[in-house]
C-alpha cells in the first residue's frame, strides 16, 4: 500500500524556519518524481515546487523562489522541505504528493 507521510509543521514566527518530511512506504520513491502543494483556508491547493526522482527541480512558484529548497534522501525513502524566510501568510496545510499519492498533510502557522 502506497502511503506518504508529512511531518514538521508547526507554529513559527515570520522570518523563521521550518524543515517538513515526507516518508514515503510501499513504493520506492527514489524512481518518481515528487511534488509539494499547500492549500490555505478557503483557497485552492497551490502546487509549490515539483523534482525529479534525482533531485533536480523541474518547477517552482515564483512566491517561493530563493527561500524554499526540496531535497530527497533516496535511501530514506523520504523528501523534505526547507522553508526559510516565511512570510504571515496565514495558516496553510503542506501537502507531498508522487504521481496520484497524497499524503494527509501538516499544518503550518506563521505568526506575525
Amino acid at each position: 500500500q502506497i502511503q506518504l507521510v508529512e511531518s514538521g509543521g508547526g507554529l513559527v514566527q515570520s522570518g523563521g524556519s521550518l524543515r517538513l518530511s515526507c516518508v514515503a512506504s510501499g513504493f520506492n520513491m527514489s524512481n518518481y518524481g515528487m511534488r509539494w502543494y499547500r492549500q490555505a483556508p478557503g483557497k485552492e491547493r497551490e502546487l509549490i515546487v515539483h523534482i525529479s526522482n534525482t533531485g533536480e527541480p523541474i518547477t517552482q512558484a515564483d512566491s517561493v523562489k530563493g527561500r524554499f529548497t526540496v531535497s530527497r534522501d533516496n535511501a530514506k525513502n523520504t523528501a523534505y522541505l526547507q522553508m526559510n524566510s516565511l512570510r504571515p501568510d496565514g495558516p496553510a496545510v503542506y501537502f507531498c504528493a508522487v504521481l496520484s499519492s497524497w499524503g494527509r498533510g501538516t499544518q503550518v502557522t506563521i505568526s506575525s
